[in-house]
């Protein structure tokens, strides 16, 4: 049997994690496109068998010619890029996937899936958050015959937090900056809108430990638009260790870094180190009534740091690799919906964990549900 072309776009912590996965099932033909050479001869080295060579994301022909004779294109790129790579992916009559968390970003991509061809599908927002947190919180919600409020809170924290800021960097610092500054999508008493980032401050614990939560955007991916009129209240917040959002709240407004973003990315990325010693929270609860009793169901677990087939990965690494590998792969055994626009929420949380790429989220550690503290 003939193996599966894709395009990944992208070779960094991400882009290469999904190349790994995909080639060492057995069940793909993997081709990665970056515009370093450095980066194209180091995954390669790091993973024989794949196919890496220099594409200019940024230039349609480049990118168009990397995807012709291919099934799909993954971007693992900034959500800057995303939406050129969409329109060569239409262009070329590839499906698309990306993990953007930028909302505009994915408006974007859905109006260009209006002229997908039959078997082409966009599916945007396939990581964690968004991505798998909507899965689960979708899932969740099921059963009910009358929702109240969904909950969706997902973190991404070192192991070992030594610095003021209680925060190490794990992933893209464009897409960190980006979810702390830009407006969230919520509902609020039926009601659709968008909050303020990094308000909505509230406290857990959760197996023990003291958490804060804040607005943060783009995680709530669609499901605003799905559950809109169906439930009172949802919203979506990012998990940080107590005293993180109260130092991001003076650098951001009390410095005004918010209005020099560039300038920002350059302070952290030069005094946060990077770690691959992490791990992601996860966690949603949903009340709702159903068999005329008002009723909760939840859903909490943690994902720790480890391998990906040998190589030494960060937990976020692993959740969103994975999370992106497990959607194409239910793409390829027709598990999707067949054209145009796919949501997150459209996939089955039972076919995502039974599907051999789900597997760091089928087998997660459960945790206790989170405690109210004042």
């Amino acid at each position: 049997m003939s193996k599966y072309p894709v395009t990944i776009l992208g070779a960094g912590k991400i882009g290469r994690g999904i190349a790994r996965m995909l080639h060492l099932s057995g069940e793909y033909d993997v081709l990665v496109g970056d515009i370093s050479q450095e980066a194209c001869d180091a995954l390669v080295k790091e993973t024989p068998g794949v196919t890496a060579k220099v594409v200019n994301v940024t230039n349609h022909d480049d990118v168009v010619k990397a995807c012709q004779g291919r099934k799909a294109v993954i971007s693992a790129c900034s959500f800057d890029q995303n939406e050129g790579i969409a329109v060569a992916a239409l262009t070329a009559g590839v499906s698309y996937f990306d993990l953007t968390e930028d909302v505009a970003t994915t408006h974007a991509v859905r109006t260009i899936a209006k002229r997908a061809d039959e078997g082409q599908i966009f599916m945007p927002q396939c990581g964690l958050a968004p991505g798998y947190i909507g899965i689960l919180a979708h899932s969740l919600c099921q059963g009910f015959d009358k929702l109240d409020r969904v909950k969706m809170r997902v973190g991404a924290l070192p192991l070992y937090p030594t610095n003021h800021l209680k925060y190490n960097l794990t992933w893209s610092t464009d897409g960190l900056i980006n979810e702390y500054c830009n407006p969230c999508e919520a509902i609020s008493d039926g009601k659709r809108m968008d909050l303020q980032p990094m308000e909505g401050l509230e406290h857990f614990a959760l197996d023990g430990v003291d958490y804060e939560a804040f607005n943060t955007s783009g995680g709530l991916g669609t499901l605003c638009e799905t559950l809109e009129g169906r439930v009172n209240e949802l919203d979506y917040k990012t998990v940080r260790y107590v005293g993180h959002r109260e130092l991001m709240m003076f650098l951001l407004h009390g410095l005004r870094f918010y209005d020099h973003r560039d300038l920002l990315k350059k302070l952290m990325e030069d005094a946060i180190p990077c770690t691959n010693q992490d791990v992601v929270l996860i966690f949603s609860t949903v009340t709702g009534w159903r068999g005329g009793r008002f009723e909760q169901v939840a859903d909490a677990r943690k994902v720790y740091h480890g391998n990906v087939h040998g190589l030494e990965a960060s937990s976020i690494q692993i959740t969103t690799a994975t999370s992106m590998c497990c959607v194409v792969d239910l793409h390829r055994l027709g598990k999707l919906p067949s054209k145009g626009f796919v949501r997150q929420e459209d996939v089955s949380l039972k076919e995502f964990e039974a599907n051999p790429f789900g597997e760091p989220y089928a087998k997660a550690t459960s945790v206790r549900a989170p405690i109210a503290s004042t």
